[in-house]
């Protein structure tokens, strides 16, 4: 690392450094702010908070879970304008929150991390940002999630050839207008059923590209009467009430996913019946059917994505592409569409959440170096050989049927469960136990063996592109999840002083 990115006046020190903030940072700097623990800074690539929830802001961009459950237990907001919100009003109320918690002077904003490293000698992490400044923490929080790194299509011929306009959808342009449009989207996931809807109204054609069908159920999406948001202000346990059921109803999704896979069938009636009636083309309800079992990829909600796909000027190809030119895009077969912009709905690097060289733990170990059939972590948290790092939406903490909003609640409140530990016993640096992390995933795999995810006959971005293992989703009850993390167990950590000899800080390498 160059002297010339390290600040002169020498590193900011602080107890706690987190990373991000979406959800996971912002709840994590909420619960310490809480506890009195003010001494803390949110390391931000951006200009404003809202992780992604900033990033995605495409036409249509919402929410698939129901915002009076997809929010933080202890700030409800009764406000919501939908039972599933658009994109601007979550943003707004994580916005809010930043500024009526106190969180936002704890933020530095521009300040992609660029590297953090852990000083065994010091027993801290030393941590750069790419705009050059350096702080050392104790304690480091990544808050990073598994949807913040956009993925690419690979290995499409040409692509760097393209002369038009081209943008992945959490990256969308807002100034490229696509009316009258010829518009290549690449894609049918989440994202892609949102925004497609959205911009079929003003495009003149969209070739829609198709590798796998997506299963798709109604969305029971409704506008909140204002007699209700009203209610909800007035007494506040109506609304948790409300997200009670929700949690419940939910919650009795995971027993198709992880218990029996044969209790999809439902879901599975459910989707084809809601294909049959909104597509009448058979040809074109062939290509959209999926030939995999229901839930071993997302299931995703939409009432609008199946008739946009059935207007006139939307083609949807399942060709493949083979390359791309100039001003076009050619399918496996040879047919060649002329096209002004590309957009790629392709999702995000899940099985891959953290960027490589940028956190390296004891012996100046890459993470990355130690996740070679991708990654795992002890409760989706902690890492042998990381000492004092903590994951807030780790490995195998995603969800497939509720709200990531409850498990990232859970992982923070063992985050604060071992931080408190760390102060009444006067121990500074906490270590999970090598073995203790190998039995967890041992036991983990076990359980995803038989789930839908493994055996639903799919290639999904729940799965390890090298291993095949569920490194993305937790395989059980969400409640399980929080009565698994709702105490720290000490048990399970090594106890480590401060070493007297180790590999040189990142200071000291720098130098």
């Amino acid at each position: 690392m160059a002297v010339s990115k390290l600040k002169a006046a020498g590193p900011t020190t602080v107890d706690v450094a987190i990373i991000g903030t979406g959800f996971a940072g912002l709840g994590m700097a909420m619960q310490l702010k809480k506890a009195g623990m003010d001494d803390f800074v949110l390391l931000e690539k951006a200009d404003e908070v809202g992780g992604t929830w900033r990033d995605n802001h495409y036409p249509g961009c919402a929410c698939d879970v129901p915002s009076h459950l997809y929010s933080f237990s202890f700030a409800q907001n009764p406000a919501w304008s939908r039972l599933f919100s658009p994109q601007p009003e979550i943003l707004g109320y994580l916005k809010r929150l930043t500024d009526e918690q106190g969180i936002r002077s704890h933020i530095r904003f521009h300040s992609a991390v660029s590297e953090a490293r852990w000083d065994e000698a010091a027993g801290v992490w030393n941590i750069l940002t790419a705009a050059g400044d350096h702080y050392t923490a104790r304690v480091l929080v990544s808050g990073m999630g598994g949807l913040s790194r956009a993925a690419y299509p690979e290995g499409i011929q040409g692509l760097e050839n393209f002369k038009g306009k081209t943008f992945h959808s959490q990256d969308w342009d807002h100034n490229y207008d696509l009316a009258g449009k010829r518009v290549a989207v690449i894609g049918t996931g989440a994202s892609a059923i949102q925004f497609v809807p959205q911009i079929q109204k003003t495009a003149a054609r969209i070739d829609l590209y198709q590798r796998t069908p997506p299963w798709i159920t109604p969305k029971p999406d409704a506008r909140m009467a204002d007699g209700v948001k009203s209610l909800f202000k007035r007494l506040p346990f109506m609304q948790s009430a409300l997200r009670g059921l929700l949690y419940g109803v939910m919650e009795m999704r995971a027993l198709g996913f992880v218990v029996n896979p044969k209790l999809m069938a439902l879901d599975d009636r459910t989707a084809r019946a809601h294909l049959r009636r909104q597509v009448k083309d058979p040809v074109l309800r062939k290509k959209l059917t999926p030939d995999y079992k229901i839930g071993c990829k997302r299931v995703l909600i939409s009432n609008d994505y199946y008739p946009a796909v059935s207007q006139a000027n939307v083609s949807l190809v399942t060709e493949g592409i083979r390359e791309v030119r100039a001003h076009s895009v050619v399918d496996m077969n040879g047919v060649e569409r002329e096209v002004d912009a590309i957009i790629f709905g392709t999702g995000f690097k899940a099985t891959d959440p953290v960027p490589p060289k940028m956190i390296f733990g004891k012996g100046g170990v890459d993470l990355l170096d130690t996740w070679q059939d991708g990654p795992e972590a002890y409760k989706g948290c902690t890492v042998a050989g990381f000492p004092n790092l903590f994951l807030i939406v780790g490995p195998n903490v995603g969800l497939g049927h509720s709200s990531m909003v409850y498990m990232i609640e859970s992982q923070v409140a063992y985050v604060m469960s071992a931080l408190k530990t760390m102060k009444t016993t006067g121990q500074p640096v906490l270590e999970v136990k090598a073995e203790k992390q190998a039995a967890f995933n041992t036991w983990l795999q076990g359980k995803t063996a038989g789930t839908v995810w493994n055996t639903g006959g799919c290639k999904s971005w729940y799965l390890h592109p090298r291993s095949g293992k569920n490194v993305t989703l937790w395989p059980g009850f969400t409640w399980q999840f929080r009565r698994a993390t709702r105490r720290f167990d000490a048990d399970a950590y090594v106890a480590a002083a401060v070493a007297t000899e180790s590999t040189p800080s990142l200071a000291a390498k720098a130098a």
